[in-house]
């Protein structure tokens, strides 16, 4: 087996929390990394009136050289996801789509990322987010 431990570092950017609002994670500094990936872990919605396309959570996401001015990303800065619109990685709106691990790799080599998950109606979703920064230019990370 080779060593993966020592090659990657995680990041929490959203700690396991039930989502009702929109949540913004904005400045995510993919610095020190040639390859990364975002992992979305959705629970089950619990409180919500029921996923539908009036009761969802949209994931948008775009990228930036400077942290400053953002544009959306498009499907050739992304792996695992295809027909991106407006940067529009990830929608959950129906009950077969909750309670799963999802996860997507950035090609798009810009420095800093934003991810906004979007609420629309009345959801109640547990979800973490976090990012895994591989291929580092100072490894092993220990």
């Amino acid at each position: 087996m080779k060593d993966l431990h020592n090659n990657i570092e995680v990041t929490s950017l959203l700690h396991a929390i039930a989502v009702a609002t929109t949540q913004t994670i904005t400045d995510i500094d993919l610095s020190g990394c040639n390859s990364a990936e975002l992992v979305i872990d959705a629970g089950a919605d619990g409180g919500g009136a029921g996923l539908s396309s009036s009761n969802k959570i949209v994931f948008t996401l775009k990228h930036s050289d400077d942290g400053t001015t953002y544009a959306a990303v498009e499907d050739k800065d992304m792996l695992g996801v295809s027909d991106i619109t407006s940067g529009t990685i990830l929608t959950i709106d129906g009950t077969d789509e909750d309670d799963t691990v999802y996860h997507f790799g950035y090609v798009g080599g810009k420095r800093y990322l934003e991810l906004v998950g979007t609420v629309s109606g009345t959801i109640s979703i547990p979800f973490s987010i976090s990012l895994v920064k591989g291929h580092l230019q100072d490894s092993p990370v220990i």
